[in-house]
């Protein structure tokens, strides 16, 4: 006698998960020690945004950016931004001083691809600077307010530390992800910032 289970085992479907083709932008949205990030990867693996989206309106702004900057061959594909997430993570956590991740300005305005990397050179872990100072540093002395609309507007937050950069006061001026998000992030660095690399 044929055992009736083993008749079914025949019809039963092969279930696989699903195999997606290469995209090539690769995003996911994740929360966060400061806030909802949206994490962006293009197809060679570079990160082209680490943008704050509170709400859905600002998710769809950076995807839109995305598709009109980078392609419109847009996935989220959470696995392809770990690398991202878990070097985020050690950072917010204070067991990361600064990122490995390979970056893509294709966000950026001109002036930002002048500015982003001369912060990210020339403004360590756990130390700050002032609008003024980073305009001098690339050679723009009288350009702090334009240095200051640059920073607002970065496309890979965090990453790009905008956030070490300061009034000339001292106080803590906008920042993307908000004052909160701002304070979180110097007050992380300065706790941190001397502990051994």
């Amino acid at each position: 006698m044929t055992d009736p289970t083993r008749l079914l085992e025949e019809f039963r479907p092969h279930v696989r998960p699903p195999q997606l083709d290469p995209t090539d932008v690769s995003y996911v949205v994740e929360d966060t020690a400061v806030g909802r990030m949206l994490l962006a990867r293009n197809d060679s693996g570079a990160l082209v945004a680490s943008s704050f989206v509170p709400g859905t309106a600002d998710e769809d702004r950076v995807l839109t950016r995305l598709s009109a900057r980078v392609s419109p061959r847009i996935l989220r594909q959470p696995r392809e931004l770990d690398e991202a997430r878990r070097e985020l993570e050690e950072f917010l956590a204070g067991r990361r001083r600064a990122f490995s991740l390979r970056t893509d300005l294709a966000l950026a305005s001109d002036f930002q691809r002048v500015v982003l990397p001369r912060l990210a050179q020339g403004v360590g872990y756990g130390r700050r600077a002032t609008y003024g100072e980073l305009a001098r540093a690339v050679e723009r002395p009288g350009a702090a307010r334009a240095v200051g609309a640059a920073l607002g507007s970065n496309p890979l937050c965090v990453v790009l530390p905008c956030h070490r950069v300061v009034a000339s006061s001292g106080a803590l001026t906008g920042y993307a992800g908000g004052l909160a998000a701002k304070r979180y992030l110097l007050d992380l660095e300065a706790q941190h910032a001397t502990d051994p690399a």
